[in-house]
């Protein structure tokens, strides 16, 4: 967020549905609207969103919205589905394990029912950060069973894995006319151990190893490299030491000139984060929770920051030369919210336009995205 009897063959069909899931999203994408038009060849557009974190009440929407036989949890998206949809690339984060079909539990130590991977493929999410601190809720099987799961959906995935083959490949995704590498990483698993014998089964943030696993992805081809972090402190919407100091380091880092690292992408913290370009670099400290139940903070009380969040939308174009770095030439973001009450992820801006009484939150959201300068970089408020 197991013990193998076939590794080897295990292996194997993994690598074949990577292939397949990977030959399936550069059909998407080709299909897709935003990669269309003069630019097509020239740029392209990612959009990520922050933690989907089921609770039970969650669940019980998506039972409720399947007509009480099994879950569906496609409405949930709806709000946001075609800003997702027409993105060449849409990333979204899995914080929590999937669980045997109907066998889900709620906090402290979450197993969410596996219907949800699918409901991510139908908004149009591409590929997901997997790498939190629940990803050991339920060990090694968790972990095989949620990239099993994903596999099935033609999710791809990034930060724990089934095997030390799969920890050390690259997740190379097609976006338009540029090959990107999605990493992940998390500060802690809640102090649950690492699988016996694995070692590798969650990424853990290490400056030294992100830096290398960045530079191992420029070298097998990847444009851009993209790197998802679950790190901060929840309820805070400042982010911490923590987050500043390493967002400087990694974006300094750089290899012939060029950073090794073109996006840092922040989840955990529960509430909405600033944005801010350190180095050059975009860095979203936190994009805040998509999906959640009700949210309690530190103090025991009712929070709504925590049904509150953020999408990233970042274009990108190409070098004039070849081996130049890929610039975001636009930075965006839409507030957004979910409705505990509907069950369902809306986007703040379409609901003002539409008459919703949302303005409050939709510019608390803002003004904490834009609370470190990130307008004078360019980072506007989409629609």
């Amino acid at each position: 967020m197991i013990a193998r009897r076939h590794q080897v063959a295990l292996a194997l069909t993994a690598l074949l549905a990577a292939a397949a899931a990977c030959q399936a999203h550069e059909r998407q994408s080709a299909a897709r609207p935003g990669a269309q038009g003069p630019s097509a060849g020239r740029s392209f557009t990612l959009v990520a969103t922050g933690d989907v974190l089921p609770h039970t009440a969650v669940v019980e929407r998506a039972r409720y919205d399947a007509g009480g036989v099994g879950y569906d949890f496609r409405p949930m998206f709806d709000g946001v589905k075609s800003l997702v949809s027409r993105a060449d690339l849409a990333l979204c984060h899995t914080e929590t394990v999937y669980a045997a079909p109907g066998d889900h539990t709620g906090r402290p130590l979450f197993q969410s029912p596996p219907e949800i991977a699918p409901a991510l493929a139908a908004t149009g999410y591409d590929a997901c950060s997997t790498a939190s601190d629940h990803s050991l809720d339920d060990g090694a099987a968790g972990v095989r069973r949620t990239l099993d799961v994903l596999d099935g959906a033609g999710v791809r995935h990034a930060g724990t894995a089934r095997t030390e083959a799969e920890a050390t490949s690259v997740t190379l995704l097609r976006a338009g006319p540029a090959k990107v590498a999605h990493l992940a990483y998390t500060y802690d698993t809640d102090g649950h151990p690492l699988p016996n014998g694995q070692p590798w089964a969650v990424n853990r943030i290490d400056e030294n190893r992100v830096v290398a696993d960045a530079r191992a992805a420029r070298a097998a081809g990847a444009d851009v490299v993209v790197v998802s972090l679950h790190w901060g402190t929840e309820w805070q919407d400042a982010p911490d030491d923590f987050q500043l100091t390493l967002a400087r380091a990694l974006t300094a880092s750089r290899t012939d000139g060029r950073p090794d690292i073109d996006l840092i992408l922040g989840t955990h913290a529960q509430v909405p984060q600033a944005y801010e370009k350190v180095n050059g670099t975009w860095v979203v400290y936190g994009m805040g929770d998509q999906v959640a139940g009700e949210m309690v903070n530190r103090q025991g009380l009712r929070d709504p920051r925590g049904n509150q969040s953020s999408i990233a939308r970042f274009t990108f174009t190409a070098p004039a030369r070849p081996g130049g770095r890929w610039e975001v030439t636009k930075a965006a973001f839409v507030p957004q919210l979910f409705d505990i009450d509907a069950g369902r992820v809306v986007n703040l801006n379409k609901a003002l336009a539409e008459g919703a009484d949302v303005r409050g939150v939709r510019d608390r959201i803002r003004d904490v995205v834009l609370s470190r300068g990130a307008a004078e970089d360019g980072l506007v408020m989409g629609e």
